[in-house]
């Protein structure tokens, strides 16, 4: 049984240490997003940092458009960088859990 056990908690570690690696990589990956009429675009990491914000002239005449276009935006390229930081680390979390039976928490 103790064998099993300390089998179990390196598996945890080496999976601690994925999911620590994982992270640093999504750093690296972008997510674009912009406007429909393309006159403003964000671009962000998979971890929700903000790297780019590109804005059209016109958008800066009008100041209640330009901060619907931000609010619009960037809520939606944060949800995507979400959507893949949430997929990443999931699958390499599953990926390293040990099989304990009755514990199939990712389904």
């Amino acid at each position: 049984m103790f064998g099993d056990l300390a089998g179990m908690m390196g598996k945890l570690k080496e999976t601690r240490k994925k999911v620590e690696e994982t992270k640093v990589r999504l750093n690296t990956v972008l997510v674009d997003e912009q406007s429909s009429d393309g006159l403003l675009k964000v671009t962000l990491t998979a971890n929700r940092t903000i790297k780019a914000v590109t804005i059209d002239d016109s958008l800066l005449e009008d100041k209640e458009q330009l901060e619907d276009y931000l609010i619009l935006i960037l809520n939606k390229a944060i949800e995507k960088a979400s959507n893949i930081n949430e997929t990443e680390l999931a699958a390499v979390a599953k990926d390293g859990m040990p099989s304990i039976p009755g514990m199939d928490m990712f389904k």
